[in-house]
């Protein structure tokens, strides 16, 4: 283990952290508790680089305000139920990560050709079933806020590949929808062509779709009521 890990986990109490298929096992209760409990932004890009890499892809409400120990809890522990039950749909890639504002969030990856066909923006039906159960995890709690967020390989023009990912971003946005998540859980729904090309990754692994789920303005204001 190099000097930065061993320095993480000393500063995270000496939790050990260890994979379980693509859903970490430390759980999100205990990390809220760290990130909310004012160790701040240092503890958050510790423990979120050493779960999910603490990519949130920016994604978190603009709350403007410092999250409380025991609301990140709270939140830690709505987190935990989502990571857990998302990691129960097949071909699913759950990492637990950190929003902007240092609480825990979601990460549900699919690569395209679990959405869809090859060279296609259209939903399979195999998709559809998969997304039925995405969307049941987002029903559960409206005070989940959604981003979902399109990517491509880099064959053809970045116009192209652009048009492409925000296609199929949108069809995952909207067939959500008709499986009945609000309109209103949707704060961000875009492609992003090949800007986030991940160069150790193949192409084909490079094409996905990922959905964030982290916690909006309304989850956070009831968890500080409750804690």
């Amino acid at each position: 283990m190099d000097k930065m890990k061993l320095t993480a986990l000393m500063l995270c109490g000496g939790l050990l952290l260890s994979g379980c298929g693509t859903f970490s096992n430390m759980n999100n209760t205990a990390k809220g508790g760290i990130i909310g409990g004012g160790s701040g932004a240092t503890a958050g890009a510790i423990i979120g680089g050493l779960i999910g890499k603490g990519k949130g892809a920016g994604i978190g409400a603009a709350i403007g305000a410092a999250v409380g120990t025991g609301a990140g809890v709270i939140i830690g522990k709505k987190m935990d139920k989502k990571a857990a039950e998302a990691a129960q749909i097949e071909n699913a890639q759950v990492e637990q990560v950190t929003d902007v504002n240092g609480l825990p969030a979601v990460k549900v990856t699919f690569a395209d050709g679990v959405l869809f066909d090859f060279n296609s923006t259209a939903l399979s039906n195999e998709s559809k079933a998969t997304l039925r159960e995405v969307a049941e995890i987002l029903r559960d709690d409206p005070t989940t806020d959604i981003a979902i967020i399109g990517h491509t390989d880099k064959v053809g023009t970045y116009e192209v590949n652009l048009k492409f990912s925000k296609e199929r971003a949108y069809n995952v946005e909207n067939y959500l929808q008709d499986c009945g998540v609000s309109p209103r859980q949707f704060k961000e729904v875009k492609g992003v062509a090949y800007d986030e090309y991940d160069e150790t990754k193949t192409a084909a692994e490079n094409r996905r779709v990922e959905i964030y789920m982290y916690a909006s303005e309304e989850m956070i204001q009831q968890a500080e009521a409750q804690s």
